[in-house]
């Protein structure tokens, strides 16, 4: 049994449910994700040993969403597609992908490659710990503190957060921020952005207000910045 899931990431069902079976029987447990939004944050909230991706999605090119978790994490990455072309394959492998395979493809290679990325990140940390002033973001135990105390976020809150310090001091549009934490349906809704991160400030001002704040560029989004 791997310390946690495989996230399998696949716009097809079919492929899911015979991944999804497969793993189960073999003594790993499995997260499913349709889409490249739900896959990241997904990845961010359950913290998976290990992500089976499609490169295929229908909201986001799978290339991209290597590109993303890379930012932040050393999860294994399997690419898992029927693209076969030498640059394809060369561009997910320069990005971060930890493996290869072309579908389709023998339950039991595949599972041989999973067991041998494992390995292979077994010394290395999955996560990391993100700061920004007096903010800590422990990804590996999923807690926030400032100035050393616990701070309690919902869901949400901490998937912004997560969001904010991975591009400290840069801005983070509305659409990244809406699409990765609420998904592509609410590109649209700044309003429930706005409500969001006005209780992310509250909670986190309320412990150190000289530490660090959420800082608005009207009409564009927002940063996290070190005062």
């Amino acid at each position: 049994m791997t310390e946690g899931p495989v996230l399998v990431v696949d716009d097809d069902f079919s492929i899911r449910q015979f991944l999804r079976i497969g793993l189960r029987t073999h003594g790993f447990q499995a997260l499913e994700a349709s889409d490249a939004t739900q896959a990241l944050k997904i990845a961010q909230i359950d913290r998976p040993s290990a992500i089976l991706l499609d490169l295929g999605l229908p909201d986001l090119d799978g290339r991209e969403v290597i590109r993303r978790l890379r930012s932040w994490t050393w999860t294994p990455i399997i690419v898992l597609s029927v693209r076969d072309d030498d640059e394809v394959v060369v561009q997910a492998l320069d990005l971060g992908a930890d493996d290869y395979l072309t579908k389709p493809f023998q339950l039991n290679i595949l599972l041989a490659r999973l067991r041998a990325s494992l390995r292979r990140c077994a010394g290395r940390p999955f996560e990391q710990v993100l700061r920004c002033g007096g903010i800590v973001l422990d990804q590996g135990r999923r807690l926030v503190t400032v100035g050393g105390a616990k701070v309690a976020l919902t869901p949400n809150e901490y998937a912004l957060l997560t969001c904010l310090l991975i591009r400290n001091e840069s801005v983070v549009t509305h659409r990244e921020l809406l699409g990765e934490v609420w998904g592509k349906d609410f590109i649209a809704d700044t309003q429930l952005l706005r409500v969001h991160i006005s209780n992310l400030r509250k909670k986190l001002e309320s412990f150190n207000p000289m530490t660090a704040t959420i800082e608005n560029e009207p009409g564009i989004g927002y940063r996290l910045i070190e005062l």
